[in-house]
């Protein structure tokens, strides 16, 4: 078995590898270069490595690391008489571990051509017809990324050569190339997910996909005085225009020539003077970091004072205040749970002992929120009181689209209002369940291409042009229907001459994508950032099919069973009153079932008000827990079932027959309701 070193580093001369016949000196891609001067023998270790027909027989001091001298001139002889299956040139050393695979390559040209190099064992090597693949497990495409989770860059997430996956949380995807420089940064000790920090299985995986990681200490550890940058306090000033007479590397200790350092990067400053800040303000944020604080999202396009002049473009400020805290997104994992499960965790960043009220001045609970999301000092780890449904929507009550408001855009409420709905949510507000399920397809890329139809449309003006369009059932018509909805088709870019019927269906699927997709991606990305408060979004991504019901109007509403399953019911010790609430529970589930077909005077809506004061359950489920427990009268029948709505507690009457105790449900829950 061959023994696998450390790289290090070491002086090469610009000699060419004895058998890749390169002169490259790259550790990472090829391993140390190592030449041995009395031998006139220079070579990269991978290529020793992965040479199929030489083996390390010496002690780790003799010849390269234990590959013998002799033995490596005898696969220089060797592989000369094997021509590259990829530069058809002769000299491949390296050859695909499959006994009926012909294929030889020398190292360099096989990372080319999509070798695989396991660093473990017998180095085995597999050609691209042969090599391991990963496979996408069921229901891990509903969380697919979009960037590559070591560089950030965008990512096509399709399992290849080039794009990996972590093998433990499905959700950290990663160029071949970004998870090897990482692997080599790391190395064994420090190397591990990005997203779920498993190392075991992670490591495993990664060998087994061709990835090396060096069996040394992290880079960073093996450097002198690597954090020393980490000492140096940044001391320039880089405003517009700096007013410090002795210039912007100029710096007092206090008072209004001190330099203050952005509040969040640390790599930019202003004297306090040049950006107004008074003597007790440190709150300073640079230009760099203003649109991230400002929920804006998108990067500035404007140049420091050290790099060159700046062209300054108006946008909308807020104050940067605590704000940023909530907006930020919290990578914590909660994965594996249910939405209710997930939503506890991310209420528990919930201040619970300070509030924040919401004063209503008669212009609708959307505007208080609005003043109250808007305030300087607002953080949304704070209890919000109130929230209602945008005009931003549009649509059926129960299937609502995001429509595109320029004065909204540019008042950015589509932020605001996803702040709103993820306040919400996580305060223990009840389900959204008004989005279509094109608009949650949307928002969430899930699936990554939503195919997208006439249906998604809603009942709208728009939908009823449209409409026409798809059901034109002759050449004239179809031409009539494109006349009637010009002024749609021009402002999508979809006017064209109609030369046949079949025209129809891609002039449809155009429009209902653009009205869908294309003239809403500013405001659906605003709203993304919107939900991304208290890390609400982030969590709704890793399982975007067990959040849908939440957002969307569920198919089926809810039974009998399924509400007498949601309280627990505490019987008595005492045997004979245990038999007596026995009887009584199976009156209540008939009672709830005789509920949901219309046979009693209530409805169940009506009955989960009465037990727990609220019209639907709550999206994080009820806490406390309903439950029901039983009154036993003292000869009397006229005990009426009592409530305690802050526990969700139901005391149900110990009644001799079921009429009797339907009767008094239904008394008790109309005369609250009715109230």
């Amino acid at each position: 078995m061959k023994r696998i070193r450390c790289s290090e580093d070491k002086n090469s001369a610009r000699e060419c590898c004895v058998l890749c016949k390169l002169s490259e000196n790259s550790p990472d891609k090829y391993g140390e270069k190592v030449t041995l001067k009395q031998d006139g023998l220079t070579v990269h270790y991978f290529c020793l490595l992965m040479s199929s027909g030489v083996y390390q027989r010496g002690q780790d001091d003799e010849g390269v690391y234990g590959f013998l001298v002799e033995d490596i001139k005898c696969e220089i002889r060797r592989s000369s008489r094997l021509k590259c299956g990829v530069c058809k040139k002769k000299g491949a050393s390296v050859g695909c571990s499959i006994k009926s695979c012909r294929k030889n390559v020398h190292l360099p040209c096989g990372i080319r051509d999509e070798f695989i190099f396991q660093f473990t064992g017998l180095f085995p090597s597999f050609c691209k017809e042969h090599h391991p693949t990963q496979s996408q497990s069921a229901g891990s495409h509903l969380s697919c990324p979009l960037s590559c989770s070591v560089c950030l860059d965008p990512i096509e997430p399709i399992l290849s050569y080039t794009v990996l996956k972590c093998p433990c949380c499905h959700s950290s995807w990663f160029h071949r190339e970004c998870i090897q420089h990482q692997a080599y940064s790391a190395a064994l000790f420090f190397f591990k997910c990005t997203i779920c920090s498993n190392k075991d299985q992670f490591q495993q995986e990664m060998l087994r996909m061709g990835i090396h990681i060096p069996e040394r200490d992290a880079s960073w550890e093996l450097e002198d005085n690597a954090y020393e940058e980490l000492l140096q306090v940044y001391q320039r000033c880089d405003a517009l225009k700096c007013r410090c007479p002795s210039g912007r590397q100029y710096c007092s200790s206090v008072g209004k020539w001190e330099i203050v350092c952005c509040k969040f990067c640390g790599s930019s400053g202003t004297h306090r003077r040049c950006s107004s800040l008074t003597l007790c303000n440190n709150m300073w944020a640079c230009l760099d970091c203003r649109p991230a604080v400002n929920g804006d999202g998108s990067s500035p396009k404007q140049q420091t004072p050290r790099s060159g002049p700046r062209n300054a473009t108006r946008q909308r400020k807020r104050p940067p205040s605590s704000l940023h805290s909530g907006v930020v997104c919290n990578r914590s994992s909660l994965q594996g749970g249910s939405p209710q499960e997930i939503l506890h965790g991310l209420a528990s960043q919930i201040s619970q002992r300070q509030s924040v009220i919401v004063v209503m001045k008669g212009d609708g609970a959307f505007e208080a929120a609005l003043r109250v999301l808007r305030h300087p000092s607002f953080t949304p780890h704070h209890a919000l009181a109130e929230l209602q449904n945008s005009t931003l929507f549009e649509g059926p009550e129960d299937a609502k689209n995001l429509t595109l408001d320029s004065r909204a855009l540019r008042d950015d409420l589509y932020f605001d209002v996803g702040r709103m709905l993820a306040l919400s949510l996580v305060h223990g507000g009840p389900p959204l369940r008004f989005f279509s399920r094109a608009l949650y397809r949307s928002l969430l890329h899930f699936p990554r291409h939503p195919l997208l139809t006439l249906h998604d449309l809603g009942d709208t003006l728009f939908a009823a042009k449209v409409k026409t369009i798809k059901e034109a059932e002759s050449l004239e018509e179809l031409r009539e229907a494109v006349l009637s909805a010009s002024q749609y088709l021009e402002v999508a870019g979809c006017f064209q001459k109609v030369d046949s019927l079949s025209d129809k269906d891609a002039l449809v699927e155009d429009m209902v994508n653009f009205h869908l997709v294309t003239q809403i991606h500013s405001p659906l990305q605003r709203l993304r950032e919107g939900l991304k408060t208290l890390g609400l979004f982030e969590q709704i991504q890793m399982d975007p099919e067990r959040f849908s019901t939440i957002f969307c109007r569920p198919p089926d509403k809810m039974s009998a069973d399924s509400f007498a399953n949601l309280f627990s019911v505490q019987f008595s010790d005492d045997a004979e009153k245990k038999t007596k609430e026995i009887a009584v529970d199976s009156f209540w589930r008939q009672y709830l079932h005789e509920c949901e077909e219309g046979q009693c005077a209530t409805t169940l809506d009506e009955v989960i008000i009465f037990a727990t004061s609220v019209v639907v359950e709550p999206a994080m489920g009820f806490s406390p827990a309903p439950s029901v427990s039983f009154l036993h009268p003292a000869g009397s029948v006229n005990v009426l079932p009592q409530r305690h709505p802050r526990r969700n507690h139901l005391l149900l009457p110990v009644l001799p027959s079921y009429q009797l105790f339907k009767s008094h449900m239904e008394y008790a829950v109309c005369q609250l309701t009715v109230i």
